[in-house]
């Protein structure tokens, strides 16, 4: 069932007798905001990198309508623009593509080959795309499948773009910190404005002035293209993406899918409140609080309190894209990175010391007893040890799909081989199944003798007693996975800021044994606590 732009189940979570459920976050209404554009219907338009959908935002009502579904046609969408016709183009950033949905409804792929695309506008019913990339191309296609036309090329990680009134074509270089122009026509690109904080937009407001969100700085600029003076509009938290215009009135995106209005004289006002974006996995620090991964933030969950950021993917000394995470002493994790490596990170003193890297895929990541780090390289079936000293050992080869990974009281390594549908054990004397017959596990803790499972495939939390193989299903219809007849593309990622991307569903515990899953269904996190 889809309701607005979030996949909901139609049943309630099912409890185990002993136990309660608490969402310790809302759930998101968008998988992140990247993309803005205002629609001929007087919409707003919102493209999800991560959420790989498109949906329709009316700011009157603020009724949300998914235009283009997770595992529909349309992978990634990162910008958007509309022709006279009401056609919508979409640049799908993982893919390479550039799609045009027709009016009708129908989508076809108009090109596959520009890497990173990103920006996109239409002016004249002429459509100009750049790719955000490190000598990324800026230029006009056709959608007739003639080869593109370059306008401008080796450029430093372009975005949002748009015509101004002066009918030049601006656009943010975020590698370069500053804005550009160019003549559509062609010509040699002139530098209107740098020395900003990485733009990542450039629209225009009814006075023709250049409106541009900031991505590291949280600052909504307006920029005279003439003199390139500047004016701060308003500053809100670092991880904006794009802005649009509705009858006069600015909206802008955020990584967290939040999109709010800027007002008069530096006020602002939240359209759509954000939320987690793709919460993956979660720790409990030696300070007693909950930290939650999610990809481009990281974040302290205090009880009662939203959820605080420790740092982001534009912070000084940020790892990448997490997604596995263990804390390993004060104020100290190891994280895994969908760039592939492992690293250990102190947010406070924005230090980073990678460990290993060139890996396919980490996931889980956790630390053995002898002070080992252990994590799951999903891509090539492994399980890998840090050793003292940064040695890399393989432990395990030949897995399908290992994703999450504990260890017992005793000091076995247990692996969630989510392709085989089973739990297994790592040692020296070789891989021996622990619990079988799952359908597709990913988060698994440990506490005392028993084992916790978060089986994606049934939407289950199950607890294992190692000792006696006793299994109980604790929950059942949770939020995780990907909802019920849907198959979700695959996310190839996003280069410098991200490898290939992929859900799981993580799992901690507190102290008093409450159990912390990350919902990433529907972009929360719940509480599991025993009543008794």
């Amino acid at each position: 069932m889809i309701q607005g732009a979030r996949y909901t189940s139609t049943t309630a979570t099912s409890l185990a007798e002993g136990w309660s459920l608490e969402r310790l976050t809302p759930p998101s209404r968008l998988f992140g905001a990247n993309g803005l554009r205002t629609g001929p219907d007087g919409r707003i338009y919102v493209a999800q990198v991560t959420g790989s959908q498109i949906s329709a935002l009316d700011v009157a009502t603020g009724g949300l309508e998914t235009i283009s579904a997770k595992g529909g046609d349309i992978i990634a969408p990162d910008d958007l623009a509309f022709d006279d016709h009401g056609n919508l183009f979409a640049t799908e950033v993982m893919d390479g593509r550039v799609s045009m949905r027709g009016a009708d409804g129908q989508t076809r792929v108009l090109r596959d080959d520009l890497p990173s695309a990103n920006g996109i506008t239409v002016h004249q019913n002429r459509l100009f795309v750049n790719e955000c990339r490190v000598g990324g191309r800026l230029m006009e296609l056709f959608t007739d499948g003639s080869e593109p036309r370059v306008l401008a090329e080796n450029l430093a990680m372009p975005n949002a773009m748009e015509v101004g009134p002066d009918g030049l074509l601006y656009y943010p270089v975020m590698g370069t910190n500053d804005i550009w122009r160019i003549d559509p026509r062609g010509g040699e690109p002139e530098r209107v404005v740098g020395d900003l904080g990485v733009p990542d937009s450039v629209k225009f407001d009814a006075a023709g002035n250049i409106v541009s969100t900031q991505v590291s700085t949280g600052e909504v600029l307006r920029i005279d293209p003439r003199t390139g003076q500047r004016t701060v509009l308003a500053t809100l938290n670092p991880g904006l993406d794009n802005c649009t215009f509705v009858d006069g009135r600015l909206f802008v995106s955020n990584f967290t899918g939040e999109i709010t209005e800027i007002l008069d004289g530096g006020e602002t006002r939240t359209t759509l409140p954000g939320g987690l974006n793709w919460p993956l996995d979660l720790t409990v620090g030696s300070d007693g609080e909950l930290y939650v991964a999610d990809g481009t933030y990281f974040y302290v969950l205090r009880p009662g309190q939203a959820p605080e950021t420790v740092g982001m993917l534009f912070s000084p000394g940020y790892p990448g894209f997490i997604r596995g995470v263990t804390a390993v002493g004060a104020g100290e994790f190891v994280v895994t990175t969908s760039g592939g490596q492992i690293t250990r990170w102190r947010p406070a003193s924005q230090e980073s010391e990678v460990l290993a890297d060139e890996l396919d895929q980490l996931y889980g990541v956790a630390l053995g007893p002898n002070g080992d780090i252990v994590a799951t390289e999903f891509g090539r079936g492994r399980v890998l040890a840090v050793r003292s000293g940064g040695r890399v050992e393989e432990l395990a080869s030949g897995l399908n799909q290992p994703i999450g990974v504990a260890f017992t009281t005793g000091g076995t390594c247990l692996v969630a081989e989510a392709g085989a549908g089973r739990i297994v054990s790592v040692s020296s004397a070789g891989v021996d199944t622990v619990v079988d017959a799952l359908e597709q596990p990913q988060g698994i803790l440990v506490r005392g003798d028993t084992l916790y499972v978060v089986d994606v495939g049934s939407k289950s939390l199950i607890s294992v007693d190692l000792a006696t193989k006793v299994r109980t299903t604790l929950a059942r219809n949770l939020p995780v996975g990907a909802p019920p007849g849907v198959t979700p593309k695959p996310l190839r990622g996003l280069p410098p800021f991200s490898g290939p991307q992929g859900p799981f569903a993580g799992i901690t515990a507190g102290p008093d044994g409450t159990l912390y899953l990350s919902a990433d269904a529907e972009g929360s996190v719940l509480a599991l606590r025993p009543t008794a």
